[in-house]
């Protein structure tokens, strides 16, 4: 079963679970899979099949003997099935179909017990039971991993778009942010060159007077006002591509 598993591609995505236990006490279910759907949904495998029955017939040479080991190999794949069928898995592993899947682990058990009972397959899915070969099984759980591989894409996709929306949101946020302090720098060095030259014209002036009286021989610095080109910066914006590739 498991290597039914492995070549369907399942390993690799972690999608089903070994004898896992439902419930507990003597209610307690153990199947030996179950498979993970998209929608935390659940498909239940059993790989109890008895085939003790079909083994003894292969060992008889004697063709009656033969014929009524084969009638006992599909009388208990009967009762099997009606076993699995009274256990109600649906239920306990909710969210799940209204089936169990039966392992037959060879092509030949599953031909022997049908060949002696052709009405095995309707009577496995009047009991919510489906019989399934590896090759069968195989080509379920490929299904399967398709539509997992397909929900993880759709998750990508959701995951992409979100998170490009609270980039964006974000982009424009610190934006805002940008453009308000470029404006506060602009409103800042506009007053500070506003009061640099209030300063040269009603301090400095004065105060340069006292080098012309010899009271010190360093003479006073000239303050520079900030450079018009970071007052530039903002009103390139408002100018075409034409005009700032001429300037």
């Amino acid at each position: 079963l498991k290597r039914a598993v492995e070549l369907a591609g399942m390993v690799d995505h972690c999608d089903f679970i070994e004898q896992g236990v439902q419930g507990s006490g003597k209610g307690a279910l153990r199947p030996d899979m179950v498979v993970k759907l998209p929608g935390n949904r659940q498909v239940v495998v059993d790989a109890k099949v008895p085939l003790m029955a079909y083994l003894d017939a292969l060992e008889t040479t004697n063709e009656a003997a033969q014929k009524e080991r084969l009638d006992d190999h599909a009388r208990q794949v009967m009762a099997h099935i009606i076993q699995l069928g009274s256990k109600n898995y649906a239920a306990a592993f909710s969210p799940s179909p209204e089936f169990v899947v039966l392992f037959i682990p060879g092509e030949n058990f599953f031909s022997a017990a049908l060949a002696a009972r052709p009405d095995l397959i309707e009577k496995g899915v009047s009991h919510g039971v489906i019989l399934a070969t590896p090759t069968t099984l195989i080509a379920l759980l490929k299904t399967v991993s398709y539509v997992w591989l397909q929900q993880a894409g759709h998750e990508n996709a959701r995951a992409i778009r979100e998170l490009g929306l609270e980039l964006f949101e974000r982009l424009s946020t610190m934006a805002g942010h940008m453009n308000r302090l470029g404006k506060d720098i602009e409103r800042t060095a506009t007053t500070f060159n506003r009061t640099l030259g209030a300063m040269e014209k009603r301090v400095l002036v004065s105060a340069r007077k006292f080098e012309n009286l010899g009271v010190s021989s360093a003479g006073l610095p000239d303050c520079e006002p900030v450079s018009g080109s970071v007052l530039t910066l903002n009103r390139m914006k408002e100018r075409s591509p034409g005009d700032e590739t001429d300037e």
